[in-house]
């Protein structure tokens, strides 16, 4: 099943995806978040509603205010080595708050702040049930799909310190979506998917998730160690190499840029990058430059 937030005229409506039909259908939730929130929620694969052309649907965030979103970095071999750091034996985790998050298709600020503006694709894991120490069985049933996640990083600020969060919770840079993918869709809660970046048509990243250090179920193990992991919570797995701080020279986003990630199965995030400066008019200028 494929689960996704939509804007309509009314505010934002969760939908069960049918790609084969071409339909998104409009389901009795304010988004993916509440719907999970339900113990039946996994009944939304067969319950009727209006449906809408997926062709020209806004998507939202796949979860609008997750009450967590947990990050982890150094998680895939090829990174870490290029990053020029060691294996580690536990987690390097970090986490977001909720207004850093856009839509599959929105536009990503690129705050005036920072000359150093990354991507990251990421694979998204989407909490279903609410667990706590949760053994490996537990913990895998507790994933009730994932997403697709970027997440862009002003590296200037990232290394201003040696705790990374302030430079990764900047306003309105993440994108998460465009749907929620059920574990059974993608191989199950383990799954070996390709993972890609391009800018602007150019592959910067192209791995599998294969190649993660700790997986979906050892994350949600690990982190519901510290804290109750509940419905609507997002864990990002990490991203691999590729990323621009890494090139050499570095290369970094700017405004007039798309950047495009995805996973193997899951859809995409294809956003254009656009100047930032803390009033919205800025962007909207920057927005109206690029596309001309």
């Amino acid at each position: 099943m494929k689960l996704a937030t939509v804007r309509t005229p009314e505010g934002t409506r969760a939908a069960r995806i049918d790609e084969a039909a071409g339909t998104a259908t409009l389901l009795d939730a304010a988004d993916v978040g509440a719907l999970l929130e339900r113990p039946d929620w996994q009944a939304a694969a067969s319950v009727d509603g209006r449906d809408v052309p997926l062709d020209g649907v806004d998507y939202a965030p796949v979860v609008t205010r997750p009450g967590k979103i947990f990050c982890v970095g150094l998680n895939y071999r090829g990174h870490i080595q290029e990053m020029g750091r060691d294996l580690p034996d536990y987690p390097t985790v970090f986490s977001k708050v909720a207004d850093t998050l856009v839509g599959a298709g929105d536009e990503i600020r690129r705050p005036e702040e920072t000359e150093a503006f990354d991507w990251e694709v990421e694979l998204a894991v989407v909490i279903g049930r609410t667990v706590r120490r949760a053994d490996e069985a537990t913990a895998s049933d507790a994933i009730a799909g994932f997403a697709v996640l970027n997440d862009v990083t002003c590296r200037d600020w990232q290394f201003r310190t040696r705790e990374w969060l302030q430079g990764k919770n900047w306003e309105a840079t993440t994108p998460l979506g465009p749907w929620l993918v059920t574990p059974d869709e993608v191989g199950g809660t383990r799954p070996a998917l390709t993972v890609r970046t391009t800018v602007d048509g150019e592959v910067m990243q192209e791995d599998s998730t294969g190649d993660l250090l700790f997986d979906p179920v050892a994350l949600v193990s690990y982190l519901s160690t510290m804290v109750t992991l509940r419905p609507g919570d997002v864990i990002a797995t990490g991203t691999p190499g590729g990323v621009g701080h890494a090139r050499r020279p570095a290369v970094y986003l700017r405004p007039g840029q798309r950047v495009v990630t995805e996973v193997e199965g899951l859809g995409r995030c294809d956003n254009l990058v656009v100047a930032d400066g803390g009033d919205p008019a800025v962007a909207a200028v920057s927005a109206a430059g690029a596309a001309v």
